[in-house]
């Protein structure tokens, strides 16, 4: 698994947060192209390297003519969406971006995220820097963002609404949730633009993950402070991830005004995207309303896809999100017979239990074709896997071709516990490349200097 580590231990911008992605590889002239199909007049995206304390960084400048424009989000909606170079991947997650900054401003303010009007992150430099920081995420491919807790600095800044303590009110809202730590810097170490980004890419915060480093890029602010390198740096690499433990996301909502059939047909869709199980269960809600708890289970890389049917099938207002580890059995496909025909399903080892599970399926139309319970097709089933479970080896790969199937020789004779005296040699010289991976599952537990006009104030982009 691909994952990019922040590492903010002198907070992030936005300018800082592209850079760092430059540095790190991304290529700058399809972020550069990106940005002019923006068609924002006189902008000029360039980079450099400086020193910031004895470390070399890359630093990016924006240059653009002098701008008082006060943007809603469906200004800067429409300037996304006209970006002829920008995918529809890129402009969803900056629109995601803004609205995130959107979401915090209306609630400090006390009005609506279509009526809240941006002052610094609506400036051009910072529209840049949330797109470009956009373009560059989705360049790089990580699976899993990952970012060290957060320093907000000290003191006081002024902006568009005056003077503020450290962190504004906006960024306080954005850093909900997010660890922090206290740097003594009496600067804005994070700004808005950078708090949304965390926001909204990460996915989890800690320490540098154990992982085999590919790249590292170093992205500076504008300050140079004398005993500390002013540099976002980004790690990038693989995380070989144990064939029996993995990462998942689980996905929660309450829903009390939606019918079962909608229900039904949500989780439906969000299997048929991916999703590794759906559930649910029946709630208590507030004021005593009965309820149903909607959960998924999902890979980290199709949580935003299956969070978006959730909220456009449900109407719902909210989703909890958790990531957790798992323990799981090493599976792969298995086809057994039986009395009435071919059954498949999924042998699962961990350690030196082994188990199989017949697919419901194939049983059913057992069960339905010659008219016996479904009960007797699974144990038949069972009875089957019995009698050639040590065909398996550690690793799950039977010793015969996968493609030749794994069958119980003569297994009607067998499912009655008859004996047989047919040969089970096998040649154990070939070797077997076939995938026998599969990707069901059905477990529960399973600048930042902002353009402010008269205000002089290096909000959002430069430390």
């Amino acid at each position: 698994m691909r994952v990019a580590y922040l590492d903010c231990s002198s907070g992030i911008s936005g300018d800082m947060t592209v850079a760092a992605l430059i540095d790190a590889g991304v290529d700058v002239r399809q972020l550069r192209t990106a940005i002019e199909s923006l068609q924002l007049p006189g902008v000029k995206f360039t980079t450099h390297s400086v020193m910031r304390c004895a470390f070399r960084a890359t630093h990016l400048s924006i240059e653009h003519p002098e701008q008082h424009a006060h943007r809603h989000l469906s200004d800067i909606d429409r300037i996304v969406d006209a970006a002829s170079s920008v995918s529809p991947r890129q402009k969803h997650l900056a629109k995601r971006i803004f609205e995130a900054i959107a979401a915090a401003e209306a609630k400090v303010h006390g009005t609506t995220i279509d009526k809240i009007h941006f002052h610094e992150v609506g400036a051009i430099d910072s529209i840049v820097d949330i797109v470009a920081a956009a373009v560059g995420f989705d360049l790089m491919g990580a699976d899993e963002i990952v970012s060290s807790p957060v320093p907000t600095g000290r003191g006081q800044v002024r902006i568009a609404h005056g003077v503020c303590t450290v962190p504004t009110p906006g960024t306080a809202e954005l850093l909900k949730g997010i660890p922090l730590v206290d740097v003594p810097v009496d600067a804005e170490l994070t700004t808005p633009t950078g708090a949304a980004i965390l926001k909204t890419m990460v996915t989890r915060f800690g320490p540098l993950p154990a992982m085999t480093i590919e790249n590292i890029g170093y992205g500076a602010g504008t300050k140079d402070f004398p005993d500390r390198a002013n540099v976002l740096r980004l790690v990038v690499g693989t995380v070989a991830e144990s064939p029996q433990s993995d990462s998942v996301y689980v996905l929660e909502t309450n829903l009390d005004d939606v019918s079962g059939e909608l229900i039904g047909y949500a989780k439906q869709k969000l299997l048929a995207a991916g999703a590794l199980d759906v559930y649910a269960t029946g709630i208590q809600m507030k004021k005593d309303r009965p309820g149903t708890l909607l959960a998924v289970i999902c890979r980290p890389q199709e949580r935003e896809r299956l969070e978006e049917i959730l909220f456009a099938e449900t109407a719902t207002f909210g989703i909890r999100r958790h990531l957790v580890e798992r323990s799981k059995r090493l599976r792969a496909s298995c086809e057994v017979e039986t009395p009435w025909g071919s059954v498949t399903g999924k042998v699962g080892r961990f350690g030196t239990s082994l188990v199989f599970t017949p697919e419901f399926d194939p049983c059913a139309k057992i069960a339905a074709q010659f008219a016996v319970p479904l009960r007797d097709v699974y144990c038949a089933a069972e009875f089957a896997f019995e009698q050639i479970k040590d065909e398996f080896g550690g690793d799950l790969i039977p010793i015969r071709s996968a493609s030749e199937g794994v069958h119980l020789p003569s297994a009607t004779h067998a499912a009655h516990g008859q004996k047989h005296d047919h040969d089970h040699s096998h040649d154990h010289s070939h070797s077997h490349d076939h995938d026998h991976s599969h990707d069901h599952d059905h477990s529960h537990d399973d600048h930042h200097d902002h353009d402010h006009g008269d205000h002089d104030h290096g909000h959002d982009h430069h430390h």
